[in-house]
C-alpha cells in the first residue's frame, strides 16, 4: 500500500453530482441509486457551488404540482463545505467532526471537483500494514529527521544516535540510544505524524560515554 498523507490518496474518485437545473425527483432517485445522503452541485465549469442532502428535500415539503419545478439550485446549502485535494488526512477529519459531515466534496484549487472523500475513507490509514508503517517511520528519521541533527551529536563524547523500530497492530516500537534527551520527544512526536500509527511507545537509553 503507498503512502498514505493527503486527501486525494483516499478519496472516491467516482462522484455523482448534479447539476443546478437537476429537478426535485431527480435528485431523489440519484440519492436513492447511488444510496448516498448528499450531491454535491456543479455550475458548468465543474465548480462546486453547493450540496444538496436528503435532509434538504425533507426540509422542503413537495406537492405532485411543484416538485417538477423546484431544481438543486433552490434546494441545495450553499456555500458548499469542500476540502481540498492536497489537504492532509488529519484535517480533514477535522473539518469534517467540526461540521458534522459524513462526506466532504474534494476540489482542486480553482474549486472543480475531482472526487469525495467519506468517514470510512479517512480510516483506510488504519488498515496500512504494519511493514509499510515501519519502513515510512525510518524513512522520516532516517532521511528527514536526522540529517537537521548537528552531526556532532551523533558521534562521540554524546554518543551515536540508534533508532530501531517495530510496528505490531499499528503500535510504533522504538528503542535504540538517543545522545540528547530532548531528542526522544522529537523522534517520537515525528513518528506520531506517519499516517495509519495508533499510538509510539519508546525504550530509549542514554549511550554510555566511553
Amino acid at each position: 500500500m503507498k503512502h498514505l498523507h493527503n486527501v486525494e490518496d483516499v478519496m472516491t474518485h467516482a462522484v455523482i453530482s448534479v447539476d443546478r437545473g437537476t429537478a426535485f425527483k431527480d435528485i431523489v432517485e440519484a440519492l436513492r441509486m447511488w444510496n448516498v445522503s448528499a450531491l454535491p452541485v456543479l455550475a458548468q465549469d465543474g465548480q462546486v457551488v453547493g450540496v444538496v442532502s436528503d435532509g434538504d428535500l425533507l426540509l422542503k415539503p413537495q406537492s405532485a404540482d411543484t416538485a417538477h419545478d423546484t431544481t438543486a439550485e433552490q434546494l441545495m446549502t450553499r456555500p458548499a463545505v469542500t476540502v481540498r485535494k492536497d489537504a492532509t488526512i488529519p484535517s480533514a477529519a477535522r473539518l469534517m467532526a467540526r461540521r458534522h459531515l459524513k462526506r466532504l466534496p474534494v476540489v482542486d484549487r480553482d474549486g472543480r471537483l475531482v472526487g469525495v472523500v467519506s468517514r470510512g475513507d479517512l480510516l483506510k490509514v488504519f488498515l496500512r500494514p504494519d511493514e509499510d508503517i515501519g519502513t515510512e517511520i525510518r524513512e522520516l528519521i532516517m532521511y528527514q529527521l536526522l540529517p537537521h541533527i548537528p552531526a556532532e551529536a551523533h558521534v562521540h563524547p554524546h554518543g551515536p544516535i540508534e533508532v530501531h523500530v517495530h510496528v505490531a497492530n499499528g503500535i510504533a516500537y522504538l528503542n535504540g540510544s538517543l545522545p540528547d534527551p530532548a531528542m526522544e520527544d522529537i523522534v517520537l512526536r515525528a513518528a506520531g505524524t506517519v499516517p495509519g500509527v495508533v499510538d509510539v511507545k519508546a525504550d530509549f537509553t542514554a549511550p554510555v560515554s566511553a
